[in-house]
């Protein structure tokens, strides 16, 4: 889920291209990252405070920890509803489907709720419970297990989705090699989305801008940059060419050439990405020449 950009550039200082702007959904507690939710609170406050809080969207948080960030959250003051201090904005992570989506609005009451991301196995009963119970300003995604998306179940889920309010989200990667698809499947979902006009967040092995092969674990990444180029393709063999490239020489060309209408079109269809790191992906543009190095958290210059 993204987030609309609450701290505008001060005149005259560099401001984060709109291409970027609320793509960092913060997923610091998650996987690989796993930060400890106390130490998590501050240090996404610190992030939507900086000189580059317009590219980081709300922290994510799994329904079981709701308590434990509500906690760390009144400790840093991020829960206050007098308008005395700032109210934490909060994506809600509901692996446990539908059944978790009642109690976790309720438990998330002391937050602001920016997102539900919903995991189940039938897209047809999570659009029910979404319809019930979400409240309608308040955005969703659903999530299917990848094996449930392959041949004809991709687009028959897409066309669920695209007759509710809700955006797909698909996981792009995880602890494990298996949990990394690879180009061609990868843009199945990126042109069955694009055909269909349906947006779609991505979570999990996106750190980084450029395509790379993982030196410590030999793992498969997808980069960013080369989801958000591939993003405006309806052609699924132009996609898998695009998520194929590794030089990040020739992404960042790509990406300087687009047309403030090729952004829009991009931005519409690829909202967010949860990625454990706010550092590593603002640091990758910066050393691309696409981000000002002013834009990158300070403790890393």
């Amino acid at each position: 889920m993204s987030s609309a950009p609450t701290t505008p550039a001060a005149a005259g200082a560099a401001a984060v291209p709109p291409l970027f702007q609320g793509l960092f959904d913060d997923a610091a507690v998650f996987p690989p990252g796993n930060l400890p939710v106390a130490e998590a609170v501050p240090a996404h406050l610190a992030h939507r405070a900086a000189p580059y809080a317009d590219a980081v969207g709300p922290l994510l948080c799994g329904a079981g920890r709701l308590g434990e960030l509500a906690a760390a959250a009144d400790a840093a003051g991020a829960t206050a509803t007098d308008g005395t201090g700032p109210r934490l904005r909060v994506g809600l992570v509901l692996p446990g489907g539908s059944s978790e989506l009642g109690p976790a609005l309720t438990a998330a009451a002391p937050f602001t709720v920016a997102g539900v991301e919903l995991a189940t196995r039938d897209a047809h009963e999570a659009v029910a419970a979404l319809d019930l119970l979400l409240p309608p300003d308040v955005p969703a995604a659903v999530e299917l297990p990848r094996e449930l998306l392959r041949g004809d179940g991709l687009e028959e889920v897409l066309d669920v989705l695209v007759d509710s309010p809700y955006r797909a989200k698909f996981r792009t990667g995880g602890v494990v090699a298996g949990a990394f698809p690879d180009e061609a499947e990868l843009a199945g979902f990126l042109t069955g989305c694009a055909q269909r006009g349906l947006p779609y967040k991505c979570t999990a092995g996106l750190h980084h801008a450029v395509r790379h092969t993982d030196p410590a674990t030999g793992f498969e990444h997808h980069g960013f940059l080369n989801v958000l180029l591939a993003a405006a393709e309806t052609d699924p063999k132009a996609a898998a060419e695009i998520l194929a490239e590794r030089s990040g020489t020739v992404l960042a060309e790509a990406v300087r050439t687009l047309t403030d209408r090729q952004v829009t079109v991009i931005r519409n269809s690829f909202t967010a990405f949860g990625t454990c790191s706010i550092a590593e992906p603002l640091d990758d543009l910066a050393a691309l020449g696409l981000l000002s190095p002013a834009l990158t958290p300070q403790e890393d210059r």
